[in-house]
């Protein structure tokens, strides 16, 4: 039987030892069935981070950015090259994060079940790796627009694959056809946080999203941001309106807002939500919501499961 051909897709900037890790993780997973081939793209690291994979790696291919590419760029450099290995799958995947053994062959065996489908993995954080993060965000307009979910573990998830209306971008499995017909992230609007409209826009054009809940990986816990109120009025300018590249930058929100919501009206209307809820202090992204009872994600996507 011919193996599937997977292309493994990581951008990197200057974060050598995590890169190693991800690496080595990546070697001790199933491949029963499967044709592994893992690109790197090496966005003109100082930290060495290209010459240790030639050395421990040699297998794996790099291809290089100027220092601009960020991680929209850098995902979209992969795509790429790993298109010109005509794979049949294309894994895009945060370098800081380590793989279950069976996490890519149950990503692989959910998207050839579920055909037309780009398949998300259960995100778990490493230090609690109990805990669930990131996972079927879904869009509320009246919480300002993607909704996450704060206080979600492996045993609040649903027991087979189900539907969501984005996943986000740490660990995502493309059929390659989805990136052929879809095209690659928006780097122009989106330098940081292409796939905050990527998989919407694949739902868009039919195709299903789904997160597998057998396949697991382990990702290190997101930087917290400076607190808004900490700062002051010279920074909090700079990093409102000036730095497109943070997680609290407006031109991020408005883009991810506008290109990721079901449609642009609904988009800019949550984009204006959220500014209401943040200054009445009910931000549904800051410390109120982990205050905030959630029902488990089993029963939030309970008619969403599909067997």
């Amino acid at each position: 039987m011919k193996k599937l051909r997977v292309e493994i897709v990581t951008p990197v900037y200057n974060r050598r030892e995590l890169t190693l890790q991800f690496l080595r993780s990546l070697s001790r997973v199933d491949r029963e069935g499967l044709e592994l081939h893992t690109i790197i793209v090496d966005d003109a690291s100082t930290d060495g981070t290209e010459e240790a994979v030639k050395v421990n790696f040699p297998d794996v291919e790099i291809v290089k950015g100027n220092g601009n590419l960020w991680y929209t760029g850098g995902t979209n450099r992969g795509l790429e090259a790993a298109l010109k290995h005509d794979p049949d799958y294309i894994l895009c995947v945060n370098n800081d994060s380590i793989f279950d053994e069976k996490c890519i062959r149950n990503l692989v065996d959910c998207a050839e079940k579920h055909r037309r489908s780009v398949v998300g993995a259960v995100l778990l954080l490493w230090d609690t790796p109990h805990k669930v993060f990131q996972v079927a965000p879904k869009w509320e307009t009246l919480s300002g627009g993607w909704r996450h979910w704060r206080n979600q573990t492996i045993w609040t998830l649903p027991k087979n694959p189900w539907k969501v209306e984005l996943i986000v971008g740490n660990c995502v499995l493309y059929p390659a056809q989805a990136v052929r017909e879809v095209g690659f992230m928006d780097e122009k609007r989106l330098v940081q946080y292409g796939d905050a409209e990527y998989t919407p826009r694949m739902r868009k054009k039919g195709w299903q999203l789904l997160i597998e809940p057998k396949a697991r990986i382990f990702c290190k816990p997101n930087d917290i941001p400076p607190k808004m109120a900490e700062m002051s009025l010279k920074k909090l300018i700079k990093t409102l309106f000036f730095n497109k590249y943070g997680v609290q930058s407006l031109h991020r929100r408005f883009y991810s807002n506008l290109l990721g919501a079901p449609s642009k009206i609904i988009g800019l209307s949550a984009f204006f939500i959220f500014f209401v809820r943040y200054f009445i202090g009910k931000n549904a992204e800051g410390d109120w919501a982990l205050h905030k009872s959630e029902p488990p994600l089993s029963e939030i996507y309970a008619e969403s499961e599909i067997t």
